[in-house]
């Protein structure tokens, strides 16, 4: 008896291995897999990412506007800070023209960010002192915009009782932005 089990034993023992082996290799191509879907969705990520970018590049570049090449620094920092990709275009083509005509005495604010009273060391940090604000994560502003929707971002910027109708003037812009993007798409995709 003692042989057949150890036989019974031996053989369940190689059952083990081999079946460990198994699950090993199909946990490396469960991981592989998931790696490639990981890789697949950044690659999608990235193109969604530019493919916004140039929406906004696009409408400050057919306009003119000094802002045509911080498309990316708004998508990322919009992303960043939980904000939809369009509201730091839109906000700077209604303070500023797309910079064209930003604030006078401070440097750097196309976005009339807190009056036209301050100002950056560049556009970029403009960019994303303005997100970081707009996105609730400034202690000393979050009141105003933490845990907020657009238009509720858009109304404490700017109140309707200062400005009236603001937040739609500023909606209507993040909504042009995205007509070009669909534009600049369809484009892309005749050429392909």
């Amino acid at each position: 008896m003692s042989g057949t089990l150890g036989t019974s034993l031996s053989q369940a023992g190689s059952g083990l291995v081999t079946t460990s082996e198994f699950v090993f290799a199909k946990k490396q191509n469960i991981e592989i897999f998931n790696t490639g879907a990981s890789a697949e969705i950044a690659d999608s990520q990235a193109e969604i990412r530019k493919a916004k970018a140039l929406a906004i590049d696009s409408y400050f570049k057919t306009r003119g506007m000094p802002l045509a090449s911080y498309g990316m620094k708004m998508v990322l920092e919009a992303e960043k800070n939980n904000l939809d990709w369009r509201i730091l275009a839109a906000i700077a083509v209604r303070e500023s023209t797309g910079g064209k005509f930003k604030c006078k005495r401070v440097k750097h604010n196309p976005f009339g960010w807190a009056s036209c009273k301050i100002g950056f060391d560049s556009y970029d940090v403009a960019i994303e002192t303005v997100a970081h604000n707009l996105g609730g994560n400034n202690p000393k502003t979050a009141r105003h915009y933490d845990d907020k929707t657009t238009l509720q971002i858009l109304r404490a910027y700017n109140p309707p009782n200062v400005v009236p109708r603001y937040a739609e003037q500023v909606i209507s812009i993040m909504n042009a932005i995205s007509d070009i993007g669909l534009a600049e798409s369809e484009i892309h995709s005749a050429k392909s």
